[in-house]
Order: structure tokens, then sequence, then C-alpha cells
């Protein structure tokens, strides 16, 4: 599994967005995160921003130690630096905290942790100068993608390393991407013509200290989340199809008994779903000798309901995460620069995985499905491993191990991470919350779910065109159709991973979701 192509399940038509002192929509960072939005910078929040940076010259001429403006950091609050050292110093904090290592970060989280930052700087609570904001809008807007690296975050102060990262490149320095290319700072500031930043008091904190990155990766998740457990409907509802169960316990009366709402809907997709099937027709009645369907089948309005119900929570904390201005030390309404402990990301780290929990689940029940559609012992008289020539052909045996493979690995990334803390900053951050890992390992399981999914809907796929001539219903036909179309359908072995590739693709790109809802409407 890769996470450098997670899934972009539902596409957008912004072309820009405005960012001022009110809260960005989860909508709004996915547009400039996924599909290079421009950001607009609305003026009255600008004059907020500079109004903002009265404040902090006042402060920072007053022989009074001010943390962050006239003192070090950390550990080294205490410490009181002159005035003409203080432009070293908010540079070297964002080149002491730009120590990231490992692999690239992946072009969108950059992207959408440089506009939550940006966001919260337009806000006017951090005083920072009204060309910083200009600049972080400007980079965005040239299509400048700082290397952020893999590995530096704690989340508490914040996504401290990554960001600075970002901040080093609006200094002019450290290395970008630009249409992909790599180069230095400087010369991609340069041919875009933005003048690099030479921070004044406070503004190197002000660019580092918040939980964007993590905040940027849960918006993206509950975006791709969303659409993918609808697809996930999707898949269930072929797989009951497929193997001949009934759509009797998806009635809208049974799961009023268990009001979750989650559930709800989920039930009424899949009642849309199975709507005027033939194949579910064709064995209903009295005649109709099984008592009940496996869990798998039966019980998926349940899991994937509950699933709903975690990114809806999730929604809920990011919804306020993006209304929050976050910073240390951070002006106040009435003019105050206070010391606080927003930055700390267990709001966040807790959801992200809450979130991996639900999807390795949702992913666990999608390959029991899949299992159940190769055992000729349980899928009601199709071939074994729904194979061409049963013994010279294997079908889709293979393809099962492969999903199997990824649950393994979502049931450990669902693992908690904000459950884990190492103190740093010689004790004075001796509670931190692990939450940027959390969402560094929701996004590898969010592709994974993907990526199971899609070999579900491949296995559906084949079952239901062997059910010939019994026909599947409008919707779960309309899928089976591109499905197989994508990956040549039944018939002999042929090579295996390019079609489930191709499947993998309809499923992120978006269009397993969209065939169904023409035919459905759209799905909860």
């Amino acid at each position: 599994m890769s996470i450098s192509a997670p899934p972009a399940t539902v596409g957008t038509t912004t072309t820009s967005v405005t960012v001022g002192q009110g809260p960005l929509s989860i909508a709004e960072v996915v547009a400039v995160a996924r599909h290079d939005a421009r950001v607009v910078l609305d003026p009255a929040a600008l004059d907020a921003v500079a109004a903002s940076r009265t404040i902090i010259d006042g402060l920072a001429a007053d022989p009074a130690a001010h943390y962050g403006i006239s003192t070090g950091f950390g550990a080294l609050a205490t410490t009181y630096i002159e005035s003409d050292r203080r432009a070293q110093l908010q540079a070297s904090l964002v080149r002491s905290h730009a120590a990231g290592s490992g692999a690239e970060v992946e072009r969108e989280v950059v992207r959408s942790l440089m506009l939550l930052r940006l966001s919260t700087l337009m806000t006017g609570r951090t005083g920072v100068r009204r060309a910083t904001a200009e600049t972080y809008a400007a980079i965005l807007n040239a299509g400048i993608t700082p290397v952020v690296r893999e590995y530096g975050s704690l989340g508490c102060s914040g996504d401290l390393a990554p960001l600075a990262h970002c901040a080093l490149v609006a200094m002019g320095e450290g290395e970008v991407r630009v249409s992909g290319e790599l180069m230095p700072a400087a010369s991609a500031l340069a041919a875009a013509g933005i003048t690099p930043l030479q921070l004044g008091e406070k503004e190197g904190l002000a660019l580092i200290n918040g939980t964007d990155g993590m905040l940027g990766m849960l918006s993206l998740a509950i975006h791709d989340l969303t659409a993918l457990l609808q697809t996930a409907d999707i898949a269930a509802s072929m797989s009951v199809e497929g193997l001949m169960g009934t759509d009797a316990v998806f009635a809208a009366d049974l799961h009023k008994l268990r009001p979750q709402a989650g559930q709800a809907l989920a039930a009424a997709n899949f009642r849309a779903i199975l709507a005027g099937s033939p194949i579910v027709a064709s064995h209903a009645g009295p005649e109709d000798q099984r008592v009940q369907d496996a869990y798998s089948l039966r019980c998926a309005p349940i899991v994937h309901g509950a699933a709903r119900d975690t990114v809806a929570h999730a929604t809920t904390v990011a919804l306020a995460e993006l209304a929050s201005a976050v910073d240390n030390p951070v002006l106040t309404l009435d003019g105050r620069v206070e010391s606080n402990g927003n930055f700390h990301g267990a709001p966040v780290g807790y959801v992200l995985d809450f979130l991996a929990i639900a999807a390795a689940d949702v992913a666990s029940m999608s390959e029991r499905r899949t299992d159940r559609f190769l055992d000729r012992s349980r899928n009601q008289g199709l071939p074994p491993f729904l194979a061409h020539e049963v013994g010279v052909d294997s079908g889709l045996m293979i393809a099962q191990y492969t999903a199997a493979g990824i649950v393994s690995e979502m049931k450990r990334l669902a693992a908690p991470a904000s459950v884990d803390s190492i103190p740093s900053s010689a004790m004075q951050e001796d509670h931190v919350s692990m939450g940027w890992a959390a969402a560094r390992k929701l996004r590898r399981s969010i592709d994974g779910l993907s990526r199971v999914l899609a070999i579900e809907l491949l296995t559906a796929a084949r079952g239901l065109a062997l059910r010939a001539p019994l026909q599947p219903g409008a919707a779960t036909g309309a899928v089976m159709r591109i499905v197989n179309e994508a990956s040549g359908g039944p018939g002999q072995d042929r090579y295996l991973s390019p079609e489930i590739e191709a499947v993998v693709e309809l499923v992120q790109g978006g269009r397993v979701l969209a065939a169904a809802s023409a035919e459905t409407g759209q799905l909860a």
C-alpha cells in the first residue's frame, strides 16, 4: 500500500477560497489542498491583522520581558533577548525547528497545513504583519510546495517541525517542489516574484505553533471517508445480491428499533441500491429455506452506520478546530498577549485514532464478504474462487489474500497513537499528543480501505455476472458493468494486479459512487 495518492473520491468545482477571520469549511480545505483552488485574502481581515500587529510592536518596545516577543522559547522562556537580536531569534527558531526526517509528505498535506496556518494568521490573534499572511497566500497560489519530512512532529506544541519547514521556505530557505521539480526555495520564490520574509518579533512562533498538519489530514480524511462509506454500502449491497442474500433485514422499521443515526442512513442506502433487483426477487418468499444471512451481510448497515457516526463526531471536532485561533502566546480580543495550551493536539489526535478503528472494521467486514464469494460451500452455487475452469484456473483466490493482508495491516494501524507521549524540551513539554502520527497512519488506513473495497467490488461484479441469466438491479448493474469493463470480467486467469489497480482507480476517483448514484439518486 502507498499513501502517496490517497482517495480523491469526490471532486470540487470551487476555483477560489476566501480566507478571512471566519472558519474555513472542510470542502474549502480540500479545494485548496487537492484541487489548487486560488486563495483570496479578505481585505477587512487583513486590516485586522495589521491592527493586531501594533500591539506586538508596542510590547516589543517595552523593557519588560514578554514571551515569544522579547524572550527565548520553550525551556528558554525566561531568557531576555535584546531588540537587535530578535530578528535572528525568530529566524533561528524556524531554522532549528525545521528538523524533519524521512520521506517527503504528500503535496496535498503540505498545502492543507499552510492554508490552515494562514487561516489562523488571518484571525488577527497571532500578531503577525500583513505581509506575512500575504506571502503565505502567494506561495500557495504560485503552486510552490515546501518539502516537509515524514517525521518530526509530536503534536505539541502543535506540528512544529512540519510548520517550520513551510516557514523556512517563506524566508527563502530550504527546498520546494514546483510542478514536481525539486529546487531551492529562493529560486522558486524569485521565479514567482515573491519577496522572502524577514521575520519580526513573535512571527517565527506564530508560523510554527499550531495543529494545522494533523487538522489538514483530518479534514482530508473526513472528506474521503464520507465517500468511501457510501462506496462500502454499494459493495456490500452487491455482495448481498450476488450471494443470494435477503434485503428484508434492511427494512426501515427494523432499524427504527435501534435508532442510531448512521445505521439508519446506511440501511436506507442498502434499500435504495437493491431496489427492484431481479436476483433478490428470484429467491424471496417462503420457498427460501435459509433462516439468516451471515453477519457480514446482515449486519453491514450497523457496522457501516457506526463508522458514519464516528465520522460525524470527527467532523464536529474538525469544525471546532477550523474555527480556532491556535498560537502561543495569543492575542486576546481585549488586546492581551497570553500564554496558553491550545496548541495541544489531543482533540484531533483522539478522533484520528478513532477513525482508523472504524476504517479497519469496515475493511475487515468487506474482506469477509469477498472470502464468502470464493468459497463454494458458502457462495450459493458459484464456482470455487469464481474460476473460469475449476482446477486449471485460480480465479480470484489471491485477490482475497491481498485484501486479507491489507486488513491485517489496518488492524495494526488501528492501535492508537494518541495514548503515547515522550517528553521533550527539557521536560517543559512533558506531555505530547502524537496527533501527527495518528494522522499519518490514518492516511495509510484510508488508502487500504479503498483497496479492500475495490477487491470486494471486483469479486462481486464477477459473481453477479456469473448469475446470468438472472440480472442485478439497476444500481448494482451499473457498477457491475464499469467494474467488469475495467477489469475484464469473468474468464480465464489473467495478470490480476492491473485489474485490481483499475478498480482501485474507480473507487478512489469516485466513479463507482457516481455510477450507483446515477440510478439511486444521492446516497446518504
